[in-house]
């Protein structure tokens, strides 16, 4: 099979073609004919090693880490799936590689793929549905009437963030260019903050959670926003120790990701808030709940530019320097 790999941690020059031989499923495994995937900010981080102390993966990689296709073989133990399904799915963390045009993926981290969707559109949303899910749904327990804010609301995340926080009855308010501010409004937000022109941090008070996905100083600006009690989601801020324990890693990485975070801990303290970060996990049941919002109209992808497989490095340029205007980039593998 075809699939772009790299065979070092690098910029954008390290990842190129390569032929491999086909993935072999196994027990519990189905072996997916890739249709489409799309680009997320954490395929450059895994790219360029940010991450290679707490996810050691064994080089050459494929990268890439969302995708819809059908099946083509189902393990001996698979019982939820059938040669000829359509299906979509974030891999599991430590078996990604979805820029490419076969891969095997563990049953339970599959889902039917929403009806209602092309395969370009089902491979925009796994990674960015299940990561808004996880923290509004799992972490957060938002409820009716809670004011949420998510920030960049045109990106990935918040174009779905904001569709399921609108669905779970939130007030809602985002960050995004005036010339989106049309798009995110029509998904859901009731509070549009022009980040060019406005400081968020002085025209918001009195949120219930913050959904961060920039980090930085916009993550310490989104405390102040916080009521007493408030929750701060980052996944793009540092990690911290609850992270570590859930990727089991040992007491000296523990003790680094809780220093990473202890600034941002120590000012949320203050405030009477919470900061966590938040690692996406992939989850076929959770992703089946997102296919009955998608099919019944509640959420509904946006995706920026369609490319064709053989283009998967300029697709990756594109998203990386920003030039989607808003939404997801999509590789179309057939």
């Amino acid at each position: 099979m075809k699939a772009y790999l790299i065979e070092k941690y690098g910029d954008q020059s390290a990842v190129r073609s390569a032929e491999l031989p086909d993935p072999k499923p196994g027990a519990d495994d189905v072996l997916v004919k890739i249709h489409a995937a799309s680009v997320n900010p954490l395929d450059f981080k895994i790219r360029d090693g940010d991450f290679k102390l707490i996810l050691p993966y064994r080089l050459p990689l494929v990268l890439g880490n969302d995708l819809a296709g059908v099946v083509v073989q189902v393990g001996s133990a698979v019982t939820r799936f059938a040669v000829g399904d359509e299906v979509y799915a974030r891999p599991g963390k430590d078996r990604i590689g979805t820029f490419a045009e076969l891969i095997a993926v563990h049953q339970n981290d599959l889902a039917p793929k929403p009806v209602t969707l092309t395969m370009a559109e089902a491979a925009s949303l796994p990674l960015v549905a299940l990561t808004s899910w996880q923290a509004l749904v799992e972490r957060a327990r938002v409820q009716p009437g809670q004011k949420v804010l998510i920030h960049a609301g045109s990106g990935g995340v918040g174009t779905t963030a904001i569709q399921l926080a609108r669905h779970l009855g939130a007030h809602v308010a985002t960050t995004a260019s005036a010339a989106n501010a049309g798009l995110v409004e029509e998904l859901g937000a009731d509070v549009v903050i022009d980040y060019r022109t406005q400081d968020f941090e002085e025209v918001l008070d009195g949120y219930d959670v913050v959904l961060d996905t920039l980090s930085g100083e916009t993550l310490e600006k989104s405390l102040q926003v916080l009521k007493p009690g408030g929750k701060v989601i980052s996944v793009a801020g540092p990690p911290d120790a609850d992270f570590a324990r859930e990727l089991g890693a040992n007491a000296v990485l523990r003790q680094a990701m809780k220093a990473l975070s202890f600034t941002t801990r120590r000012h949320a303290k203050r405030r009477g808030v919470t900061y966590s970060f938040l690692f996406m996990k992939a989850d076929g049941d959770q992703l089946r709940e997102i296919t009955r919002l998608i099919d019944t109209g509640k959420i509904h992808p946006v995706v920026d530019r369609v490319f064709p497989f053989d283009q998967t490095r300029e697709a990756m340029e594109y998203a990386e320097k920003g030039r989607a205007k808003a939404g997801k980039v999509v590789i179309a593998t057939v």
